[in-house]
């Protein structure tokens, strides 16, 4: 069996790329609105009755998802809320006002994963309508 040159040459042009690899990659860009999406993925919703000052959601504890705590409010008025860290204190770490139907607002940065906390709500204007609001930890 006699064998072509054409052949012979396609073997000896494929061999020396076996060697040698493909060429290298860029890596690929970071997207951050797919990385905010995946962190809001998972968020928890909490809901608080008419009448009340407000009160505790959680407890909850901080993911890998999300590096900060973020909450939605999506209540007809504004609040405030803080995190409390509850294997530390029972106080809050600083007040953050969402306004009404705010879109996610970072309430606590740097949260170490595995931290336990609550989301601490205070307003007067549970008389009217009940607050509702998300949780991205």
């Amino acid at each position: 069996m006699a064998f072509r040159p054409t052949r012979l040459t396609a073997i000896a042009a494929t061999l020396p790329l076996l060697f040698v690899g493909t060429p290298a990659q860029a890596a690929p860009e970071t997207n951050l609105s797919a990385s905010a999406a995946t962190c809001y993925g998972g968020a928890v919703r909490s809901y608080f009755q008419v009448g009340g000052w407000g009160g505790d959601a959680g407890p909850y504890r901080a993911s890998t998802r999300c590096k900060d705590v973020n909450v939605k409010n999506t209540s007809e008025f504004g609040t405030e809320a803080c995190v409390v860290f509850i294997d530390k204190t029972n106080k809050c770490n600083y007040l953050t006002y969402l306004p009404a139907k705010s879109d996610y607002i970072t309430v606590a940065t740097n949260v170490k994963d595995g931290a336990n906390f609550k989301v601490r709500f205070s307003n007067l204007r549970y008389e009217y309508e009940p607050l509702v609001a998300y949780h991205a930890f």
